[in-house]
Formats: C-alpha cells, sequence, structure tokens
C-alpha cells in the first residue's frame, strides 16, 4: 500500500505527458499546413505568371506575322496584269472570281478592288459590289501615294477592320485601288478558346480587337466597369480568388486577375492579358490535403495508444478494488471485466481497422485527382480550339489543330527567344541566326508531307554554326516554300531526293536541289503570278513572296537546272562575322 501513492502520481504524469505531446503536434501541424500553402501558393502563382508573360508574347507575335504577312500582298495584286486590264477596259465581269483565287491561299477577310472614283468594282465579298468609299482614308491615301497605306476603319456593326491598301496604276496614270483585309478574327477566335481574356488598344487607348466583342470601341477602364456577357473574361473573373499571397494587377467588381501587357510594334498598339488563378488553388489544395491525411493518421494513432493506456488503467483499478472484496465475488468480476474488455477491444480494432481502410481510400483519391488534374486542364484547352472547329463543320482543320498545338509547344522555347524581335520593326528586328538551326526547324514542320511522300533527304551542314543577320521565322518561310515547290517537282521521279547544302564562308549558301524534271522557263521564274501548277493548286505568288524575304534579309534567291537532271534553288546571304555576332 505505500508504493501504490508513487506508482499512481507517475501514472498521471505520464498521461498529462502524452497529452502535451499531441497538443503540442497539432500545433505543429497546423503551422506547417500554413507554410506549406503560403510557399506552394507562391511558386504556383509565379508559374502562372510566367506562363501569362509566354502566351502574351505568342498573341502578340502571332499578330504581327498576320499583319506583315497581309502588307505584302496588295503590292503583288496592284501588278496582276488582268486586274489592271479589267480596271483599264473597265470590264469587270471575271475580276470578283480573280479575287476569290487569291482569297485562300493568301488567308485574307476580303479582298477589294475600287476604280477611281472609289466604287467597289470587284470584291470577295459580293454584298460590297458598288459601294462607294471615295471618303474613306484607305480610298483616298492609297491614291495619292505610291507605297502600301495601312487604316483602321470603324464598321457600322461596332467592329473594325484593318486594311492594307495600294494605288493601281500603268505609265504613272492611276487606275484604282486594292484593299486587302487582315483577317483577324481568326485569332480572336483563337485566343477566345482559352479561359484567358486578350484585349488589344491602339495608340489612343481604344480597344480595337478583344475576345469580348462588347468591349470594342471603348477604353480599358470602361470595358472593365461594363457588364460583359457570359464569355471567357466573364469566367475569369469569377473563378479569380483572394487568398493570393501576391497582390492583384486588376480588378472588376472587386474580384482579382493577373494583369500582363505588351507593346505590339504596329500603329502603337498595346496588347493585355487577364489570366486567372483557379488551378493555383487546385493544385495546392491537392497536397494540403495529403500533408492534412498525413497529420490525422499520426494524431489517430497517437489518441489511439492513449485509450489503449486508459483500459490498461482501468482495468489495474478494477483488479485492486476486487483484492478487498471475497475471493469469490473478486473471481466473479474479474472474469466478468475480462470479457467486457475483449469485445470492447474487438469492437476497437473493428474501428480502427475501417478507419485505416477510409483513409487509405481518402489518400488514393486525392493522389488520382492530382495526377490527372493537370492533363485534363490541358485537354480542356486543346479540345476547346477543336470544338469550335467540328461545330463549323471543319474536321480535317480540326485535326491539324493538335497537330500545330504540339509544333507550338516544341517551339515555344524558340519564340521566347525571339521575343525581342516582336518588340521591334525592319532591320531594327535582325538578330544573329543560326541558319542550321533554322533548316532543321523548317525540316520539323514538313515532317508530315516527307513522310507521307517517303522523300530521301541528304542533309550537309557544317560542323560550326552558320550565322547570319535576319529574321528567323521569315527565313524559315523562305526554307518551307522552297522546300514545297521541291517536293512538288519529284512527284513523278520513282526516287524522289531532296538533297540539301550548306556552305559559310563571306557569304552563306543554302542549296536545296531536287531530282525532279527541272524548270522550263527559268526568266519568268521569280514574276508574281508566274506558276507550273494545275489551277487551285496555287497562283505563283510563293517564290516571288521568297524572292522578296531574301531581299530585305540583303541577299539574293536564284535557280538553275542541274547538270544530272533536277532545279537547285540557291539562297545567298551575308555571313555575321564573329566580331559582329558578340557585338550583336
Amino acid at each position: 500500500m505505500v508504493d501504490s501513492v508513487p506508482q499512481g502520481v507517475r501514472r498521471r504524469a505520464g498521461h498529462w505527458y502524452l497529452r502535451a505531446a499531441l497538443a503540442v503536434f497539432t500545433l505543429l501541424a497546423v503551422g506547417a499546413i500554413y507554410v506549406t500553402n503560403q510557399l506552394l501558393t507562391q511558386r504556383y502563382t509565379e508559374t502562372i505568371s510566367s506562363r501569362a508573360e509566354l502566351r502574351l508574347a505568342l498573341y502578340s507575335a502571332n499578330l504581327m506575322s498576320e499583319l506583315q504577312r497581309s502588307s505584302v500582298v496588295p503590292q503583288l495584286l496592284a501588278r496582276d496584269p488582268e486586274l489592271i486590264s479589267a480596271l483599264n477596259s473597265r470590264d469587270y465581269s471575271l475580276s470578283t472570281a480573280r479575287l476569290m483565287t487569291f482569297v485562300e491561299e493568301i488567308n485574307a477577310a476580303s479582298l477589294t478592288m475600287l476604280d477611281s472614283n472609289g466604287r467597289v468594282v470587284a470584291a470577295t465579298d459580293r454584298a460590297g459590289l458598288g459601294a462607294d468609299h471615295q471618303d474613306k482614308p484607305f480610298f483616298y491615301n492609297a491614291l495619292a501615294g505610291s507605297r502600301t497605306v495601312y487604316s483602321t476603319y470603324r464598321r457600322d456593326d461596332g467592329g473594325y477592320s484593318f486594311i492594307y491598301s495600294r494605288k493601281i496604276e500603268t505609265n504613272g496614270e492611276p487606275l484604282g485601288v486594292i484593299m486587302v483585309e487582315v483577317d483577324v478574327g481568326r485569332l480572336e477566335r483563337g485566343w477566345a478558346g482559352v479561359t484567358d481574356a486578350v484585349l488589344v488598344t491602339d495608340a489612343e487607348g481604344t480597344i480595337i480587337m478583344a475576345t469580348e466583342p462588347l468591349w470594342r470601341g471603348l477604353s480599358e477602364q470602361a470595358a472593365l466597369a461594363r457588364q460583359p456577357a457570359s464569355t471567357a473574361i466573364e469566367r475569369a473573373f469569377r473563378a479569380t480568388q483572394a487568398w493570393a499571397s501576391s497582390p492583384a494587377e486588376a480588378y472588376l467588381r472587386g474580384e482579382a486577375v493577373l494583369r500582363r501587357e505588351a507593346r505590339v510594334p504596329h500603329q502603337g498598339w498595346r496588347i493585355v492579358n487577364f489570366t486567372t488563378y483557379d488551378s493555383v488553388r487546385e493544385k495546392v489544395n491537392g497536397i494540403l490535403a495529403l500533408q492534412v491525411m498525413g497529420f490525422a493518421i499520426i494524431l489517430a494513432v497517437g489518441f489511439w495508444f492513449l485509450s489503449r493506456k486508459t483500459a490498461s488503467r482501468l482495468v489495474t483499478f478494477q483488479r485492486d478494488a476486487a483484492e478487498l472484496r471475497a475471493l469469490n465475488r473478486r473471481l466473479q468480476r474479474e472474469i466478468a471485466e475480462r470479457e467486457k474488455v475483449e469485445k470492447t477491444l474487438q469492437v476497437a480494432e473493428q474501428t480502427i481497422a475501417q478507419s485505416s481502410k477510409l483513409a487509405a481510400l481518402g489518400e488514393m483519391s486525392a493522389a488520382v485527382s492530382h495526377e490527372l488534374n493537370q492533363p485534363l486542364a490541358a485537354m480542356k484547352t486543346y479540345l476547346a480550339g477543336a470544338r469550335l472547329l467540328l461545330q463549323r463543320q471543319r474536321p480535317e482543320e480540326a485535326l491539324s489543330s493538335f497537330q500545330r498545338i504540339d509544333d507550338l509547344l516544341e517551339r515555344m522555347g524558340a519564340i521566347t527567344r525571339q521575343l525581342k524581335s516582336y518588340a521591334r520593326k525592319g532591320s531594327d528586328a535582325f538578330e544573329p541566326v543560326d541558319t542550321r538551326a533554322a533548316v532543321s526547324s523548317a525540316l520539323a514542320m514538313m515532317e508530315p508531307q516527307l513522310k507521307t511522300r517517303a522523300v530521301n533527304i541528304i542533309r550537309t551542314f557544317p560542323n560550326e554554326p552558320v550565322m547570319i543577320l535576319g529574321d528567323r521565322l521569315r527565313l524559315e518561310q523562305v526554307i518551307i516554300n522552297l522546300l514545297r515547290n521541291a517536293l512538288d517537282a519529284t512527284k513523278t521521279s520513282p526516287d524522289p531526293t531532296i538533297e540539301i547544302l550548306l556552305a559559310a564562308g563571306d557569304l552563306v549558301s543554302l542549296q536545296i536541289h531536287d531530282n525532279g524534271e527541272g524548270i522550263e522557263d527559268l526568266d519568268e521564274l521569280f514574276t508574281p503570278f508566274y506558276t507550273t501548277k494545275q489551277p487551285g493548286d496555287g497562283v505563283g505568288l510563293g517564290l516571288a513572296i521568297s524572292s522578296g524575304i531574301v531581299n530585305d534579309l540583303g541577299g539574293r534567291l536564284t535557280a538553275r537546272n542541274a547538270a544530272n537532271g533536277g532545279a537547285i534553288f540557291e539562297v545567298q546571304l551575308p555571313a555575321l562575322k564573329q566580331s559582329r555576332a558578340a557585338a550583336e
């Protein structure tokens, strides 16, 4: 009896120590969850910001590419002999059909020809025939000058048309004006296929392009204050959360979004991108769920041990009390208590086993949800564009969009390195370019056509980089045009072969040699609208555009027939010296 008091004290002290340890562990778990939430939120927010900047750079690059491509077309169409003849004879019966043959290959929104009085005499949009545009700036500015003129025109429906126009003349006498409307609607539809919201403003801050049509013609501040329809920007603002650790960059009705802005090197334009934080919370919640589940399992084990000690102490107290009673009563009660404890333990074991199964199921569900979240989010974005094409009854383009998505992902790294080229215009946008890399990139883009035809490609490249000063994207466009011509030339060859030879010296020489039938008329080869293809396969603008690009890069594009058969196209460009490359 003398030792019972200190033993009870020791048991009570151990009991309180265990409770204190569990309390401290709970506080540490809460602190760990809080720190994890802050760190992961900051990390994933930075990732979302970086992806938003990449998308903004891609949008700006696509817009500039569309504008630059369309700016070359009026100069070529102004030299078309059939259009000039129609303006001289005032017989426009075949002019509209002539323009229709160009519009699909050029990928323009519309082509329009006006006479010297500003009247529409031929157009791909037949509803505009006969309209008078004499007082429009795209007409009188083009008629007054000798170069291609750009104009932004506000339509009656509230939208904007982006027009390149040029005077058509013969012997110095103006005959009319040719107009090319840039197809920016295709870009806007592509922007609307993702969760981001995009808008483009002119030099005065007026919105001229947007994923939300109701914003056009407003300033950015007025557009954000306006109640929009249920579109991508509406969903983006609704999905924004206030828990983000970084301060919000834009607000709509008290809800925060990530705002990114960049300059478009055209007429003082600026492009703005709004991105949501919804995927950040999903990723963080998935990891926090696993962490909370782990801490919950540890606490459950601790409480289980505490309940075991309590049950054991209860049995000991009952046994000590039973020893003071009669032997028979003590034995009977002890047997009864033991049976009761055994049943209680069985129930407890079953409960713990069930809890462990539920915990394992919850952990597995959270892991599966976390692993599938990113692929499902990516699939939703990819399928949005394909769904739009399928709704428009364009299944072949929907299939090609999947291939373009894969190609774009591979080229995103190259686009980020060329961001500085999109911020400048003309020769200021030139930068050191490795010609070998440009050829490899062009071959990668032509891989599906090459595999379909089973063409043998022979490449001869120097071991060292072959550097020039130019625009890589435009150089790749030239190489792709030459490869396509080589593919067409080898259609009748039993063993189609294309040889690519790259040599470096004071001039960089790139030769593409095919084993086709050769070139019939070398003198007219680079003349606009000269083609040997069947009607519908092309209108003869590819080599003319390629020659113009090479001239802009300071080089020249030539062609000749090979002695052993076939044709050789050669691109000569000034080589970039090592000292100049280092300065660049």
